[in-house]
């Protein structure tokens, strides 16, 4: 009786392959329809200088970190020459996004150029007024008849420096002014043959592995300029915000990671960025400077503060630099920030 139900050989057989066919089919059938990865979307990031200068540490990290894969994206850094020129290859479509200064769009705009900030990367000044300790400069008053170094007479440093001196009554023609290049900025004043030198905290940090032994005068006590910027055209926010929103938010998870931990993040930032490796006190040296100087007190982490930008605009017109005021609205937008 139990002979009728235990299957003969060649029966097992049949059964077996049966089985196999059936799981195969299955399992060809669930590949079919699982759906394929999803190709990155290369986007080209074109930032005012190297990328490997430590003043990129947030985009640096953001790529190092994945935030911008995390968004479906592929970035490439491409260095372009100044913030300016980022400005004009950004508003006419040969890049997406770019890289400046907060103020940069105020000399763009003049120029016909479609730009917008999209978001600010601190609530301070990049630029901080340096000088050597025994000078005992206490404030710019004091550089009448001196020597001061500044990246280029058309860098945002002269321009922080000029308000700096506009509000203790001094001009250009009180101080000696001299563009140096961005080497000679700080090599020149670490050698003493400059006073002080209207410098970022990449700088300030060479200057003093160098020897020079600093006081530092933030440029906000007096004159209140801009902090780095992320900038993008009028037709990208309008036609691909979705875009627009995704890289912002990726570097600004970068700024984050910097302010929240600057040990941490300069592991990450040497691991992305090899040659500073055995240079990590430097490095997190110069974060803490952005921390304390460019970053801090932001309220909320990239938006631009409209009452500063439009002081920041009347300078640039009373001194010639541009011709006259555009709209403010022209010249940045929050609608990326604190989502």
């Amino acid at each position: 009786m139990l002979n009728q139900f235990v299957p003969s050989v060649s029966s097992r057989r049949v059964l077996l392959a049966t089985s196999l066919v059936c799981a195969l089919s299955a399992s060809w059938s669930a590949h079919a329809q699982s759906p394929a990865p999803t190709a990155l979307k290369e986007i080209t990031y074109l930032l005012p200088a190297p990328s490997n200068l430590p003043a990129f540490g947030p985009w640096m990290i953001a790529q190092a970190k994945g935030y911008y894969e995390k968004e479906g994206l592929k970035v490439t850094f491409v260095a372009g020459r100044g913030g300016v020129d980022v400005a004009k290859q950004v508003g006419a479509g040969n890049a997406v996004i770019g890289g400046a200064i907060g103020d940069t769009p105020i000399i763009a705009r003049a120029q016909g150029i479609p730009v917008k900030a999209v978001a600010v990367l601190g609530s301070g000044s990049l630029t901080q007024l340096v000088s050597h300790k025994e000078e005992k400069i206490e404030s710019p008053r004091e550089l009448k008849g001196k020597t001061v170094t500044v990246l280029a007479y058309t860098d945002t440093t002269y321009y922080a420096l000029l308000g700096m001196l506009s509000k203790v009554g001094l001009t250009k023609n009180d101080v000696n002014i001299q563009a140096a290049g961005p080497t000679g900025v700080w090599q020149q004043f670490t050698d003493k043959k400059a006073t002080a030198m209207a410098g970022v905290p990449d700088w300030t940090v060479s200057a003093m592995e160098a020897g020079a032994q600093v006081d530092i005068l933030p440029s906000d006590v007096y004159f209140k300029s801009m902090a780095q910027a992320i900038l993008a055209s009028d037709e990208t926010i309008q036609k691909n915000p979705q875009l627009i929103q995704k890289l912002v938010s990726a570097t600004l998870k970068g700024m984050k990671d910097i302010m929240l931990d600057p040990k941490a993040a300069t592991s990450v930032y040497v691991s992305q960025v090899p040659s500073y490796k055995g240079k990590e006190a430097q490095i997190q040296k110069t974060f803490e400077l952005y921390n304390k100087y460019v970053y801090a007190q932001q309220k909320v982490p990239g938006m631009m503060d409209e009452s500063r930008l439009s002081d920041l605009q009347k300078f640039y017109v009373s001194n010639a630099i541009v011709q006259k005021e555009a709209p403010l609205k022209d010249l940045y937008t929050n609608q990326f920030i604190g989502k």
